[in-house]
Parts: structure tokens; C-alpha cells; sequence
């Protein structure tokens, strides 16, 4: 009875191998592993921010709408509750990576205003700030591009036959990926010429 067990658990094992399970289970690790690397960059420039209007504050106190949408897009992703779960629900996706887009965008237009600042640019602490801002926004964009590769991977990994059929039985479905094109338009800075010359006063009416 034992042997006939072990035969039939050993049958079990090398027919999910020949179908794909491992391979599957392989491509969620990458997923899991792409997802925690994007969410601590997120991180990074999340804690960023605070020092950033603080500096910025300093020096340009009156541009409070554009510091406050700074700090209100910054509330709204620190209180959204991010989990592994998270990224097989696209409709959480969406909500997630609209919330970054738009503290994308809010750090952008704050960026803009700064160029009018030149003590402001001038600050060491400022240059720093925007360095690591920089460096933290490149890492963010590649671990957002492994990671839509790595889910890629595993959408492939779970649709095509014949790991299709071993995805049915162990209930492995699709994961929800990044819409690059979506969050690219959201985070598009305003066009902003503070070098612009202002219009002409209307010419006065000649003397009668």
C-alpha cells in the first residue's frame, strides 16, 4: 500500500514537472521578488519627500498649492494598504499605481517651480534632495521594468499549453502588470517658460 502511494505521489510530482509547475512556481518567486524591489524604491522616495518641501518651503513658502498637492499625492500613498495580494487584483493595481503617477506628476510640477528659486537651486541641501530624487526616480523606472517583465514571464508561463492545463488545477492565474503608457501621461510635467516675456501694456489713446 505504501509503495503504491509513493508511486503515485512520484507519478504526481513528474507529471507536473513535465507540465510546467515548476516553471510556474519559479516565474511567482521572480514576481514576488520584482514587486518587493519596486515597492522599496517607491519607499525611498516616499521618505524623500518630507526633507524635499521642507527646503523648498525655505525658500518659496508661497507656493503653498503646489507644496500642498506635493504632500496630500504623498498622504494618499503612504495610506493605501499595499500586499502580496495586491498584485493579482487589477482593480488594486490600477488604484496603486494612480496614486503614484499623480505624486509623480506633483513632484514634477514642484520641480518646475523651483527653477524660478536661484538661492533656492543654489542650497547644497536642495542639490542633494534632487540628486537622490533623481537617482531614486531611475531606480524606481528599473525595477518597474523588471518587474513587468517578470510578470510577463509568468502570464506566458500560466496561459500556454501545456502549463495552462497545470495553472487550471493548482489555481494559478494571470497577475496585473503596470500600464506603462497610462502612468507616462499622468506624470506628465507642465510646460512651464519662466523666461517668457510679459505681454505689452496697451498703448494709451493719443491727446486730443
Amino acid at each position: 500500500m505504501r509503495i503504491r502511494l509513493f508511486l503515485s505521489l512520484l507519478l504526481s510530482v513528474l507529471l507536473l514537472s513535465g507540465c510546467g509547475y515548476n516553471q510556474i512556481q519559479i516565474n511567482d518567486e521572480q514576481v514576488n521578488a520584482s514587486w518587493s524591489e519596486v515597492l522599496n524604491q517607491y519607499k525611498r522616495r516616499a521618505d524623500l519627500i518630507p526633507n524635499l518641501v521642507q527646503v523648498v518651503q525655505g525658500y518659496a513658502a508661497h507656493e503653498k498649492e503646489v507644496l500642498t498637492r506635493v504632500t496630500e499625492a504623498r498622504a494618499n500613498v503612504a495610506g493605501m494598504k499595499v500586499t502580496p495580494e495586491l498584485v493579482n487584483d487589477p482593480e488594486a493595481m490600477a488604484r496603486f499605481q494612480k496614486a503614484q503617477g499623480e505624486l509623480s506628476g506633483a513632484l514634477s510640477r514642484l520641480l518646475v517651480v523651483t527653477e524660478n528659486y536661484p538661492n533656492l537651486k543654489a542650497d547644497a541641501n536642495f542639490r542633494d534632495l534632487q540628486a537622490q530624487l533623481e537617482g531614486t526616480e531611475n531606480r524606481i523606472t528599473v525595477a518597474r521594468n523588471r518587474y513587468i517583465k517578470a510578470v510577463q514571464d509568468y502570464n506566458v508561463s500560466v496561459r500556454t499549453f501545456p502549463n495552462n492545463l497545470t495553472a487550471m488545477v493548482i489555481g494559478a492565474r494571470t497577475k496585473a502588470n503596470f500600464a506603462v503608457d497610462n502612468e507616462a501621461a499622468i506624470s506628465e510635467p507642465p510646460k512651464v517658460d519662466f523666461g517668457a516675456a510679459p505681454a505689452p501694456a496697451p498703448a494709451k489713446p493719443a491727446a486730443q
